[in-house]
């Protein structure tokens, strides 16, 4: 495959996403927000959040239980800790300025491999290895000829991957997030409107089915939709008591545990017998 047929589709058809026209603590909050959240339940929290709290020094100085409360429903709240954190470390040891190296990057709460090298490459232009679930997809299909990626890459996959990167690895990076998400999805993809489609190692093989099976996220009845009730209803209110929170919930046991996790994560707080967000 030639680089430039996926670079060229991309300044046809890129998404006009805000973050890509911020800087570089725009591009942070969003990595930290899109991880397990799709783009359009994004977008709204990231304008609030950028509106409100514009760089880290201002985040940092925000109650905590503001910022679980802002986050809203983009999914378990820990990310917005861990982003929260982020902020404090970065206004007092980076003057306020989003690192650049991914070795500093990963020193931060909450970012791993992945996000280190998203936040390099669409922040500062660099050309690291970024590896998403669109990218890795995109990948197996039309190289290895196998629809799902394994849970994560390995060593031999960065390897291999690392020298696909072009010139402008940054413009890459993006531009083959941008065709996973849009063009090789996963599970409809647009195989009649991909501009590779005839080099496509999966489409030769006539589209073999995984071996590895997507996981489906259950949601009704979880520990996780039981903790977003409870973080949820601790938004709505100053603090609510147990036997308040067992009513929201048809299981006292469940909330029982909710609320350990809570407490563990630093969602929460015990205030006597009643519980409200963090400060």
């Amino acid at each position: 495959m030639k680089q430039s047929v996926i670079l060229d589709w991309f300044d046809e058809n890129k998404r006009d996403l805000p973050w890509r026209k911020s800087n570089p603590w725009g591009v942070m909050v969003s990595e930290y927000m899109l991880q397990q959240t799709p783009v359009n339940r994004v977008l709204p929290k990231w304008i609030e959040w950028m509106d409100r709290w514009p760089d880290p020094a201002s985040l940092s100085a925000a109650k905590k239980s503001d910022v679980i409360s802002a986050w809203g429903r983009l999914g378990y709240p820990r990310r917005a800790l861990r982003l929260y954190e982020a902020a404090r470390i970065i206004s007092s040891e980076h003057n306020n300025k989003v690192p650049r190296a991914p070795e500093v990057l990963r020193a931060l709460p909450g970012v791993g491999d992945y996000t280190a090298a998203a936040i390099a490459a669409f922040a500062y232009g660099d050309s690291t290895l970024v590896l998403d679930i669109n990218i890795r997809r995109f990948f197996s299909r039309f190289y290895d000829g196998v629809e799902v990626p394994t849970a994560s890459p390995s060593q031999y996959e960065r390897k291999i991957r690392q020298e696909l990167i072009p010139d402008d690895g940054a413009k890459w990076a993006a531009a083959t997030m941008e065709f996973g998400a849009l063009i090789c999805t996963a599970r409809s993809p647009l195989c009649e409107e991909c501009p590779v489609a005839k080099s496509c190692a999966w489409r030769a093989a006539n589209y073999p089915k995984s071996e590895i099976k997507s996981k489906t996220q259950a949601w009704h009845g979880t520990d996780r939709k039981c903790r977003g009730t409870v973080v949820q209803a601790l938004r709505e209110n100053n603090r609510l008591s147990k036997s308040a929170l067992n009513k929201l919930w048809n299981d006292e046991d469940q909330i029982e545990k909710a609320l350990k996790t809570l407490l563990a994560d630093g969602l929460v707080e015990a205030i006597g017998k009643s519980f409200k967000l963090a400060d």
